[in-house]
């Protein structure tokens, strides 16, 4: 009987710490294993890294074009860039390639 009482209560005194540890097991797996975890974080660091740097080539573009169409409003064209258009359009040129006018007879 005294076994049994002992056992017993051995045993009850070890259910609450059992229960507290692994409860503290399951958070602490998931603080860095979990869909919202330290590695998940890591990952989410790199690719919120690889947009803001799309994001910042995709507004340097914007910027370009921009400059582009406002050297073409009227009142203010820039004859060297009407130039630059009508040599693509016209000559089909191709990036690196130079136009040598030809004298007139």
């Amino acid at each position: 009987m005294r076994i049994s009482y002992s056992a017993t209560r051995f045993f009850s005194a070890l259910v609450v710490p059992a229960i507290c540890a692994s409860a503290i097991a399951y958070f602490g797996y998931y603080t860095i294993c979990g869909t919202r975890g330290l590695l998940a974080l890591t990952d989410a660091s790199a690719r919120l890294s690889v947009a803001q740097q799309e994001l910042t080539n995709i507004s340097d573009e914007r910027r370009r074009l921009e400059h582009r169409i406002a050297l073409l409003k009227p009142g203010s064209v820039d004859p060297d860039l009407v130039e630059e258009l009508a040599r693509q359009q016209l000559l089909g040129s191709v990036p690196g390639q130079v136009a040598v006018p030809r004298q007139k007879h």
